[in-house]
Formats: C-alpha cells, sequence, structure tokens
C-alpha cells in the first residue's frame, strides 16, 4: 500500500510536469533589471551649458578679444587721427560689443566730408575705419571763402582756397523764375551734373560753371572763351559736338551747343 501511495504521488507530479511541459525545474533568471538609460542627453545638455558659457566669456569677459587698435583707410582730405578722434571707438571694449552702426552715424553726421564709411571688426583685436570722402565738383564762392559740392549737389566743406582743377559755380538766379519754381538747390543740382558729364578735355579748361535758369547753363573757359550749354539735358551729345566743334575751329571763342543737333560757332 505504501509503494502504491508512493507511486501515485509520483504519478502525480510527474504528471503535472508532462501537463506543464517543463522537464525540471523552472530556470532562474540572471542579472539586474535594466532600466532605460538617460545619462547621455542630460551630459550633452550639460556639456552644451558650459561650452555655451565658455564662449561668452571669452567674447566678453577674457581679456583675449578686446579692442587695442583702430586703423584707419581712405581718407584724402581728412587725417586719420580726425576720424580716429570723432569715431571715439572705446578701446579695452569686448570687440563684440563694439556698436560699428553708432560709429558710422557719428562720423557721417560730424564729418561732412564723409560720403561713406564702413565699420569692420577685425579680429582678435582692431576696428577698421574705411573712409570714402566726397571729392568737389564744383566751388561756391562764401565771402573770401569757398563751399565745396559734390556730385550730388551736397555743400559739405568750406575752404580756405580754391581747389585746383575745380570750377567755379556763379549762380545768377535772384531774379529767375526757375529759382522760384526748382529752388537754389536744384539748380546748384542741375550745374553739377552738367560738369560731371563734360569731356575729360573740356573740364580740365573749363574756369566757371554760370547758371541763371533751369535751361542756362554757361561754361567760361580758359583763353575767354564762352560755351552756351542749355540744360543739363544730352550732355553725353552735347560734349561729343563742343569737341568736335572746337577741333574744327579752334580759334572761335563762342560756342553753342544747347541744341546740339544743330550748334553754332562764332567770334574769332
Amino acid at each position: 500500500m505504501a509503494g502504491q501511495a508512493t507511486a501515485q504521488r509520483g504519478g502525480g507530479r510527474t504528471g503535472k510536469s508532462a501537463k506543464s511541459g517543463r522537464s525540471g525545474p523552472p530556470p532562474r533568471r540572471g542579472g539586474r533589471l535594466r532600466l532605460p538609460r538617460r545619462r547621455g542627453p542630460l551630459l550633452a545638455l550639460v556639456g552644451a551649458v558650459l561650452l555655451g558659457a565658455g564662449v561668452i566669456w571669452v567674447l566678453y569677459g577674457s581679456t583675449w578679444l578686446r579692442v587695442e587698435h583702430v586703423k584707419t583707410t581712405g581718407t584724402r582730405v581728412l587725417t586719420p587721427g580726425e576720424v580716429e578722434a570723432v569715431a571715439a571707438v572705446p578701446i579695452g571694449s569686448p570687440l563684440i560689443s563694439v556698436d560699428t552702426g553708432a560709429i558710422e552715424a557719428r562720423l557721417r553726421q560730424k564729418l561732412p566730408r564723409i560720403d561713406s564709411v564702413e565699420v569692420t571688426r577685425s579680429w582678435p583685436h582692431v576696428i577698421g575705419l574705411k573712409v570714402t570722402e566726397r571729392k568737389p565738383a564744383l566751388l561756391m564762392k562764401k565771402g573770401a571763402k569757398f563751399d565745396e559740392v559734390d556730385a550730388k549737389g551736397v555743400r559739405f566743406a568750406t575752404v580756405q582756397q580754391p581747389v585746383q582743377g575745380v570750377p567755379l559755380l556763379e549762380l545768377t538766379v535772384s531774379q529767375s523764375p526757375s529759382a522760384r519754381r526748382f529752388g537754389t538747390d536744384r539748380l546748384v543740382l542741375e550745374a553739377v551734373r552738367v560738369a560731371a558729364e563734360l569731356p575729360p578735355v573740356i573740364a580740365k579748361e573749363t574756369g566757371s560753371v554760370r547758371i541763371s535758369s533751369y535751361d542756362s547753363v554757361t561754361l567760361e573757359l580758359t583763353g575767354g572763351r564762352s560755351v552756351l550749354w542749355g540744360s543739363e539735358e544730352e550732355g553725353e551729345l552735347k560734349g561729343r559736338t563742343l569737341s568736335a566743334l572746337m577741333k574744327a575751329r579752334p580759334k572761335s571763342v563762342r560756342f553753342d551747343v544747347s541744341a546740339p543737333t544743330a550748334p553754332a560757332v562764332s567770334g574769332s
């Protein structure tokens, strides 16, 4: 009976094992439970923050990238010292913090002779000032002095002596209807445009440009010669016509190219 009971108990265990499909005790799972790794992104974020802080310190806090010199180029009449004094570049400041726009505006406002200026950073220690000065196209008498007028009609400087090779502008428009209609500044611009379109050979011989109205410009040349130019329209054609007339009639003293297709010459 004991053997039969034992067999039955053994048979019962065997039956359960067979029923579960296992031939022995269940295997143990080795190792620890693995959690998702998040240290990588966190370390990357910390690294980026530290890198950014380092860059900011180098640009603003360190002495490595600070303004030590100012380099001025392009001056002709002005001196680099005059330009730099007005620019007032903050020596010793971080190069990145220099307000280049404010420097440019200050130079153009206080030095009208400057037509344009480019303010640049030259790493690691230099601010560059690239200046373009206005060039006089005509001179206007102002008491015992002379105003310089550029190709845009801007009166930008007053000088003691006339600039060699620059014609004198004579305005005779006090009673002119053109002066009332267009204004003196517009007539000055018309005269400047005429001077700008003169052939180089004729420009060198032009002592003055006289304007009395919008369409009445006269050139006074060396040797007592004069040219009735008219308006500034068709300036290139008028220049070619005048050059041809002066070659064909070198002894003439009065030329009229106000109608360039029908010019006139007189005097000898």
